[in-house]
């Protein structure tokens, strides 16, 4: 078969996916670390994470704005550009409030990439799911990277090394992308931009039953796989009682399995439904949450990592669901303004599981991510059964 400029397309927009989430997952495995370094508290780790992902999902609409202005390669390089620079301030950071600063850049630059790129894949792709599914497996390919690398640099060099990895891996990404991909026609390039943020026109997209149920969907995951990304190593190392080497390798293989199935995942919601595929997901992450907190053992871990891996890849099947109802001409800044308000209220996940589990332990702060899945697999078959529509 002869490669096509549309594999090229969604292989750099891939990789330029798995540049910016390396940056931001460098951070998670050498959480202990920082703990240590700076003397702060699980609740202030997590507000630092918090505040870098409130960040990321505050970008993305306008980054879908500014891609209907000046097109989408411009905004891409934007993002894999600056989380190079963003991580390399991250890890020079001298006190804990710099350090705090440092993540909240991180975020914001990172989050320019992915709503542009996915309405990038959406112009060049008929069948979506897949194409976002294997665009979405750059998140946890990430992660299957990352945490090893980081933790072996952090117990050797320190975690400021560790978390400089997101430079070296920007830069070569920033290289090939700005090389292969050309330029792309703006949407919008005479429209005002002030006009794009008039309060009634958004107001208007976010009521509309078709958005609005799936953005409370997402809000509810994208909640509890914020916690996962923030605490997962942490959790395993002071609640299972593994240490930081065998819990950052537990972690990357997490993302090993995230990375295999969001694909599958895709796939299955271009085939079946969208809604069949995240109630799926839901069904195994929840699963994957009870197995971590309850059953001991490496095979119990093992079964915990597939399905959670494979679980909270929901992101494949429900977000095609927004393309699905959005026009041509809203895509863009569309379906920016979901990710910024899902992402937004999500990205309280790691503040909220910092502060339970300070005041209630690991145990209880992971059976609250388990229940709130459990919610959104109660919401969706209901949805179905009643035949509301939403």
């Amino acid at each position: 078969m002869r490669w096509r400029y549309q594999e090229t397309v969604l292989t750099l927009c891939t990789l330029a996916f798995f540049a910016t989430m390396v940056g931001r997952l460098a951070i998670s495995p050498v959480v202990p670390q920082i703990i240590d370094a700076f003397d702060v508290s699980n609740s202030l780790i997590g507000v630092s994470l918090t505040g870098m992902w409130m960040a990321y999902f505050l970008s993305q609409f306008p980054s879908g704005i500014l891609a209907d202005r000046y097109g989408e390669r411009p905004v891409v390089l934007v993002a894999v550009g600056g989380t190079a620079i963003a991580s390399g301030f991250l890890a020079l950071a001298p006190v804990f409030e710099g350090f705090v600063i440092g993540t909240v850049l991180l975020g914001a630059v990172a989050g320019l990439h992915y709503s542009v790129a996915t309405t990038l894949l959406t112009r060049t792709y008929d069948e979506i799911g897949a194409a976002i599914g294997i665009h979405n497996s750059g998140g946890p390919a990430a992660g299957l990277v990352a945490p090893p690398i980081a933790v072996w640099i952090g117990v050797r060099y320190g975690w400021r090394p560790a978390v400089a990895i997101g430079t070296a891996v920007a830069i070569p990404v920033f290289v090939l992308f700005a090389w292969r991909v050309r330029p792309t026609a703006p949407r919008r390039p005479d429209q005002p931009m002030a006009e794009r943020f008039e309060l009634g026109p958004l107001l208007e997209l976010l009521s509309r039953p078709q958005i609005a149920f799936p953005v409370c969907l997402a809000i509810a995951g994208a909640f509890v796989w914020q916690a996962t990304s923030s605490f997962l190593p942490t959790f395993l190392v002071e609640y299972r009682g593994q240490s930081d080497e065998l819990a950052g390798t537990v972690f990357a293989a997490y993302f090993v399995v995230q990375a295999v199935t969001q694909v599958g995942v895709g796939a299955v919601s271009d085939r079946y439904g969208r809604d069949f595929a995240t109630a799926g997901c839901m069904v195994l992450a929840t699963t994957g949450f009870v197995l971590l907190v309850v059953v001991s053992g490496v095979f119990a871990l093992v079964a915990a990592v597939l399905l959670l891996g494979t679980g909270l890849g929901w992101g494949a099947a429900l977000l095609p669901r927004f393309m699905d109802v959005l026009s041509e001409s809203e895509r863009g800044a569309g379906f920016g303004l979901v990710r910024t308000v899902y992402g937004f209220v999500g990205a309280l996940g790691s503040v909220v599981t910092g502060l339970v589990a300070d005041f209630f332990g690991w145990g209880v702060s992971f059976g609250v991510l388990a229940a709130l899945l459990s919610l959104v697999f109660v919401a969706l078959v209901v949805n179905w059964a009643l035949s509301l529509g939403y």
